[in-house]
């Protein structure tokens, strides 16, 4: 089957296309109409890049929709932010050095697929939304902390090819990725044909909203793609969710997500790409689409697509794409059947249908964003109570019980929604009108994801508004929803410590895992923009915010929710009028407009400083390496559990990403390295310095190892009990001895194991620890992907089998019996202390043939390693 034959010309236009249509027909008549979108642009990239000998088989297997083999993916584009992006450059850079040490030449080490780094997650609100200088003051201090960091961003800018980098300032990678750097449709060399990406961020199907296939990826995963290997896919499943009816009066699409990933999650979508259809889906604009494609990883799916059609070209056009540009997505879609009109045969597999007309006014909380929380119903889920003891300890000057220390307009979930911010700002006028102000005790910050939100609010007049009320912009990052929230005021910080406090956070992000929001908030609520511009009104979540009084107007009356809620009129009327295309040009002309050149004059080979504690040499080429990259190879016998884990354990617990404390192994380290508290940054930061992120393996506070058992009870933090010494002690301390023991290590868990962000450390903090095996029930898909970058072996228990059902305490030990290989059977056999063995058949979850090849070399880093000096050689060697 030849590729060739199915390159056509576009009609009307002096461009090619690839007729994946006429190819998915060859191979079954009339088999086009029934495929879903993501089925077509899959095809489409088939036709376009496969090998003749290998284009039949994969195609057949779309339309067979056969999932046991594996075919390739080749996305357009790598997305990154500046933590993972970062640590991504770092390992290519050491990459680099260990080609050099090998006679290779490193300046071949480049990114194949264009790569596009957004510096957006190093920023901290230090200083609040009620201070005018925050934005200044807490960017002065991102650039002082993060000096080294930057200083090799901008080394990679000059260095690599195929790179191109935002400065931090500039907005979050997800809302710049929709605004403007997915063209929809790409051209290259003639031939149009759909935008895809992945992104080191679990939030990349963000762009989904636009039709554009992008998905999450860890950075290792990221790095693959980077180095030109094709992304193995199996034909996911592909979920149709019919949406119908139209949103009441009064609801946000916040209130939609959470709503519907409550209702995904309970449809176990997990791993799953969801198409959205039906009248609901066309009613909703990109905005309303992109929050809920943004929060895709809360539910659970893999991606979240919304196919192409007026709303789309609408869209492109008010967010000033060029006229061409936005006339070639339309006659493009509709040539090759990727409108949405076109999709009215598809024949999903499963349908899920939800209601929009259904949704009430909703929070998400506490710990998880699958946990709705409808406001109606705060006092039944014993949330709104003690409301008088609250009021009573304010009244006499102290923090009252379930005190908001946070509340946030954070997140490209939400900022990247011009309704959303327009219904906060409107609401904060209102308050502002009847003379309401912020508890003091509350710290308020705007952070949105584009520079564009500024210039609309301004021309709406109803910045000033939210910035009385103590939510003026204090950054265009990615900020409180990813642990980036700041130091407390000393005094309220002391008071919460002292009086053992229970605190909140109120948040407009997506995820509100215990500990990630701040050390100090002990649970966190996700909210619509509005709604967390009330709670800093109430101060407290023991508030009733439906019915309880936000406070007086000038004349004494009492205030309610209800009498400060914008209208849906009020809203559309001004988003209708006050934002426009030439404010999407002013900012992102100029942004992209200066391009980086790759400059003779800098080394190919990165000058490492010695002393830094946020980018060093990685480690893992080096014989004398670090952790257990320098112990034994791994042999996957006689393991001792690091941890023994409950279900939903995330890669927060795993690598947390927010604020050092100084108590921790991290913050004692970077104290001995003579580093102030002050600039000690985030967890997150550091993660390009392997001494440093080592230390954040399972470091949150919140972690709940059954292990860890005191007096009888199993004690919350970063514990575990040393085996065989049966010594309950700290995580780092207890990896430290394993490691001088070169004891091989396993974690065992529950379901859903690595939910959340897409964090290669938590990957590479266990590998290093010397864990050579996870046995879960279940595997969050891109954590499971950076297990194996990582030369970890992921194993999943048979259906009826837990730790539970086994009754393990951790004092056993485990090996693995039978040769890893896609989805094998292996045998687990456990030597419990008594001398008792138990046999237990674990399914292997190296799921493909390209998964085996990069566990066997160690991980992706080896593997490509070995393929370039094999190539090399090869390139070298006379014809």
């Amino acid at each position: 089957m030849s590729p060739a034959s199915f390159r056509k010309p576009l009609p009307g236009l002096s461009l090619d296309y690839f007729d994946a249509c006429a190819a998915i027909d060859d191979i079954r008549p009339g088999a086009w109409d029934g495929l879903p979108y993501v089925s077509r642009v899959l095809a489409e990239q088939l036709v376009r890049r496969c090998a003749p000998d290998v284009l039949g088989d994969a195609l057949r297997q779309i339309v067979e929709r056969r999932r046991d083999l594996d075919f390739p993916w080749y996305p357009a584009r790598v997305v990154c932010h500046d933590i993972l992006g970062q640590t991504a450059l770092v390992d290519l850079a050491g990459l680099r050095d260990a080609i050099a040490d090998q006679g290779g030449d490193p300046a071949r080490v480049n990114p194949v697929v264009p790569t596009q780094l957004i510096v957006d997650h190093s920023l901290a609100v230090e200083y609040g939304g009620f201070d005018p200088d925050a934005f200044d003051k807490n960017r002065a201090v991102e650039d002082r902390r993060n000096e080294d960091r930057f200083h090799f961003i901008e080394w990679t800018k000059h260095a690599f090819k195929n790179v191109d980098v935002i400065p931090a300032g500039n907005g979050i990678m997800h809302q710049i990725n929709l605004e403007k750097m997915s063209p929809v449709i790409q051209v290259q060399d003639g031939v149009a044909f759909p935008d895809t990406c992945v992104g080191t961020d679990s939030h990349t199907p963000h762009v989904d909203a636009l039709g554009v296939i992008a998905i999450g990826v860890g950075g290792l995963e990221a790095e693959t793609v980077m180095l030109g290997r094709a992304s193995m896919l199996r034909l996911p499943d592909i979920v149709g969710v019919r949406l119908t009816g139209r949103r009441r009066p009064g609801i946000t699409t916040t209130d939609i997500v959470l709503t519907l990933t409550e209702f995904l999650r309970k449809e176990r979508v997990v791993g799953a790409w969801i198409e959205f259809f039906g009248d609901g889906a066309a009613s909703l604009s990109i905005g309303d689409r992109a929050t809920i494609s943004n929060m895709c990883p809360e539910y659970g799916a893999t991606a979240a697509l919304f196919p192409i059609d007026r709303q789309t070209i609408d869209y492109l056009a008010l967010t000033g794409r060029a006229p061409e540009q936005v006339a070639l997505v339309e006659h493009y879609a509709k040539v090759t059947g990727l409108w949405a009109d076109a999709l009215h045969a598809v024949d999903y597999e499963r349908v899920l249908a939800f209601d929009l007309g259904s949704v009430e006014r909703t929070l998400a909380g506490p710990s998880n964003p699958h946990r709705r929380l409808p406001t109606s119903a705060l006092a039944a889920r014993g949330i709104a109570v003690n409301l008088d003891q609250a009021q009573a300890e304010e009244r006499a000057g102290r923090l009252p019980d379930g005190a908001v220390i946070i509340a946030a307009i954070t997140s490209c979930t939400n900022t990247s929604n011009p309704r959303n911010m327009i219904a906060a700002a409107l609401l904060a006028k209102k308050a502002n009108e009847l003379g309401l102000i912020r508890k003091p005790w509350v710290k308020t910050s705007f952070a949105p994801g584009s520079k564009v939100v500024r210039l609309y609010l301004e021309e709406a007049g109803l910045l000033p508004d939210l910035e009385k009320l103590g939510f003026g912009i204090v950054g265009y990052a990615c900020t409180t929803c990813n642990g980036m929230s700041g130091a407390l005021d000393p005094k309220i910080q002391q008071e919460i410590v002292a009086r053992d406090l229970y605190t909140t956070a109120v948040l407009s992000g997506n995820r509100n895992f215990d500990g990630r929001i701040h050390p100090y908030a002990k649970q966190a609520f996700l909210a619509s923009p509005p709604l967390v511009v009330a709670y800093a009104l109430a101060g407290t979540i023991r508030f009733d915010i439906e019915r309880d009084v936000l406070g007086t107007d000038q004349n004494g009356h009492p205030v309610t929710l209800k009498d400060l809620w914008p209208s849906d009129e009020e809203i559309d009327t001004i988003v209708a009028s006050c934002v426009k295309p030439e404010q999407f040009r002013q900012i992102y002309d100029p942004m992209f407009s200066a391009r980086r050149e790759i400059s003779e004059k800098i080394s190919p080979l990165y000058d490492w400083r010695p002393a830094s504690t946020y980018i060093r040499r990685p480690p893992y080429w080096d014989t004398e390496g670090v952790g257990a990259l320098a112990a034994n190879p791994r042999t996957l016998r006689g393991m001792r559990p690091l941890a023994l884990l409950p279900d939903n354990i995330t890669t927060d617990h795993l690598s947390p990403s927010n604020a050092i404390l100084s108590t921790s192994a991290a913050g004692e380290y970077l104290t001995r390295l003579g580093l102030p508290e002050e600039d000690f940054n985030s967890y997150a930061t550091h993660r390009g310095d392997h001494l440093t992120a080592m230390r954040a393996t399972f470091a949150n506070p919140q972690l709940v190892n059954e292990m860890a058992v005191v007096d009888g009870a199993v004690k919350k933090g970063s514990l575990t009990r040393l085996e065989p010494d049966g010594t309950v002690m700290r995580m780092w301390e207890a990896i430290e001895t394993y490691l001088a023991r070169r004891q091989p290590l396993i974690v065992i868990a529950g379901a859903d194991y690595g939910q959340g962000s897409s964090r290669d450390w938590a990957a590479k903090g266990v590998r290093l620890a010397g864990g050579e095996a996870i046995l879960a029930e279940g595997f969050e898909r891109i954590h499971r992907t950076n297990l194996i970058g990582m030369g970890v072996l992921p194993l999943e228990f048979k259906p009826g089998t837990t730790r539970l059902t086994l009754d393990l305490d951790g004092s056993e030990t485990y090996d693995v019996i039978g040769e890893p290989q896609p989805r094998a059977d292996l045998v687990l056999l456990i030597r419990r202390r008594t001398g008792e063995v138990t046999s237990v058949p674990v399914l292997c979850r190296l799921d493909t043939a390209e998964d085996v090849s990069i566990y066997q070399a160690g991980g992706v880093l080896q593997r490509f390693a070995q393929d370039f000096l094999a190539s090399e050689t090869a390139r070298k060697e006379p014809a």
